[in-house]
């Protein structure tokens, strides 16, 4: 007691002495209202009981169950050989089912639109649209329901949510439309919902994949598409997995990512639950950390030794001609003619490959081919970060990775803070808001990392804000992956960290919210046109933008603690946003021509 008492001094002792007395009264009647708790004899004999069930999945029953039972040091060396080269497999997130949430999403069919945003937005791919034949609706697990598709002929529609994976979070209720205002979903205990996870297993394994009806560069088409991020280690209602999800949709089979330490890292690969995952042919994306530092470098160099491997392929296959049918002569010349195209590579590389496997017997040129198969797909290589490595550490090989001219793609998942590490101050926190190191407001205002980029007149450069805008956000994903140079995507995602009094659960409206305001701004640079380059995709803001300030508690901290601080700050801030505003308008214009 007299330990804890001094501790409560230490800690509270700032926040004046009535908050220290009620600490010390709280320590007075937990001492004063001890119960002893008669434990039974045959606990003495009691035995552990086996939560797990073998899934005949190698990695997942023998590395996998044990580290998550806290028992990885007891896994001898032998077991671990299968990782000896440090690679982990793709999709063990699925296996663990933790059910964590407390309420989970319940689907109304009859107020459904099937517009997808619900799927779109969802942090952890635990909700999903589904297509399924007539065949495949005539024996359902129990509460399976559905309904004609819209846009797809002869097809049935259903959303299907997995209240084992599902976080709890209600962005899904929060962005759903509904029908003529009414909701298609409602967030209900997690009780009476997990008898629903036989549904989410009958599509997710049953149901046969399908042809995207929809072109999958929209918002309700990419839906459709399988998330190939799933069930990550993200906080409830997180800003940035939404994103990173969304790029999986438009191109995950063909992926690499080089991926920053950080949030983004932790979510993504906490051993040995590796949410990134593969389709059901086996692809997907390849994913690697390096150092904070060097991240851009390192997925830079992803990129140069795959570009190394793919120059060679074509001198091999031109020399190759000379033993080639005329079929496998015309499939190489096409590739070769589109080897830079990620559309339709797949299908050129499987067409390729169907060849050389009829014809590669006691040849020698097509053998060396077929056996460097894996490089005919054109690879999407993306580079993974926050604001920290982006704004501040790694910046400089940020810059050098962007001047290269090499087609290369970043997405800076930008939380205005270090997020990872307790929520520190980076030059991309805006001027007045309070972070770790700046405890008393920042007093500079955000680094232009955009304007930086665009300066270099060949970088492709978006702004975006999901829950502003789901098809700008579409949009500049897919033209930042087909542009052939180098392109940044500056993503706003809020986060823990930012004290959103709402709560995370309204985490997209609070990027509506910030766009309307003035305090972000959507925009696209595609140096690939020859007219109108830049898009100003914001409207002019009509929300309040110190009511804005006032929602999160970093900026209402400053308010409270510093209240002449912060109204000095907070105006400036607000100037500054109406600056950049007549600046990027300014910017129209002048790449008009």
């Amino acid at each position: 007691v007299k330990y804890l008492k001094e501790s409560i001094v230490t800690s509270y002792g700032k926040k004046g002495q009535k908050v220290v007395d009620m600490n010390n009264a709280a320590v007075d009647q937990g001492v004063n209202a001890i119960n002893k708790v008669e434990i039974p004899a045959a606990w003495a004999d009691a035995k552990d009981e086996d939560l797990y069930q073998k899934t005949g999945n190698e990695f997942v029953d023998n590395i996998m169950i044990p580290m998550n039972e806290q028992e990885g040091d007891s896994l001898p060396v032998s077991a671990l050989m299968g990782q000896a080269d440090g690679t982990f497999p793709s999709g063990t997130a699925a296996y663990e089912k933790r059910g964590i949430a407390i309420n989970v999403p319940e689907w109304n069919i009859e107020n459904c639109i099937q517009c997808n945003q619900c799927a779109i937005m969802c942090p952890h791919a635990a909700i999903r649209p589904f297509l399924l034949t007539d065949e495949e609706v005539k024996n359902p697990p129990e509460g399976l329901q559905t309904k004609p598709a819209l846009g797809a002929k002869g097809l049935n529609f259903c959303i299907t949510v997995s209240p084992m994976d599902c976080q709890g979070c209600s962005n899904c209720v929060d962005a759903c439309p509904g029908m003529k205002g009414n909701k298609a979903l409602a967030m209900k205990p997690f009780a009476t919902q997990e008898g629903r996870a036989p549904i989410w297993d009958y599509v997710v394994n049953k149901v046969a994949p399908k042809a995207n009806p929809m072109t999958t560069a929209t918002v309700k088409g990419s839906q459709f598409e399988q998330p190939l991020l799933e069930f990550s280690g993200a906080c409830a209602g997180c800003g940035e997995t939404p994103y990173a999800k969304l790029v999986t949709q438009l191109v995950g089979d063909r992926m690499m990512i080089a991926n920053a330490t950080g949030c983004s890292s932790i979510w993504a690969a906490a051993a040995p639950s590796m949410p990134y995952t593969t389709n059901h042919k086996g692809h997907g994306p390849a994913w690697a950390n390096s150092l904070f530092e060097d991240n851009a470098e390192y997925g830079l160099g992803m990129y140069l030794g795959v570009k190394a491997v793919r120059d060679r392929l074509v001198d091999e296959m031109k020399a190759a001609e000379a033993v080639a049918s005329a079929d496998l002569k015309a499939a190489m010349e096409d590739w070769i003619a589109n080897k830079d195209e990620g559309e339709g590579s797949r299908a050129r590389a499987e067409k390729l490959v169907e060849l050389l496997e009829a014809e590669k017997a006691g040849k020698p040129e097509l053998e060396a081919l077929y056996e460097n198969k894996q490089f005919f797909v054109k690879r999407s290589q993306w580079i993974f970060g926050g604001d920290g490595w982006s704004y501040d550490i790694g910046y400089g090989g940020l810059d050098h990775v962007l001047a290269s001219g090499d087609d290369v793609n970043v997405m800076v998942f930008d939380t205005e803070v270090y997020s990872n590490t307790g929520g520190q101050s980076s030059k991309s926190t805006p001027i007045g808001a309070v972070a770790q190191f700046a405890a008393g407001g920042k007093d500079t205002k955000k680094k232009d990392l955009a304007s930086i980029a665009m300066s270099y007149g060949y970088v492709y450069v978006a702004q975006i804000s999901m829950g502003a805008d789901m098809n700008q956000t579409v949009k500049a994903m897919a033209e930042a992956e087909a542009y052939p140079g180098p392109s940044l995507i500056i993503a706003y995602a809020p986060c823990i960290n930012h004290g959103i009094k709402k709560g995370m659960s309204k985490a997209m409206t609070e990027e509506d919210l910030a766009v309307k305001a003035g305090y972000w701004f959507d925009f696209r640079y595609d140096p690939s046109k020859e007219t109108n380059k830049f898009t100003l995709d914001s409207k002019e803001p009509t929300g309040d933008y110190q009511e804005f300030l006032a929602g999160e508690n970093r900026y209402a901290a400053l308010k409270k603690f510093h209240p002449e601080k912060a109204e000095k700050y907070f105006a400036k801030s607000e100037e500054d946003s109406k600056a950049r505003y007549t600046y990027l308008n300014k910017l129209i214009s002048l790449y008009a021509d």
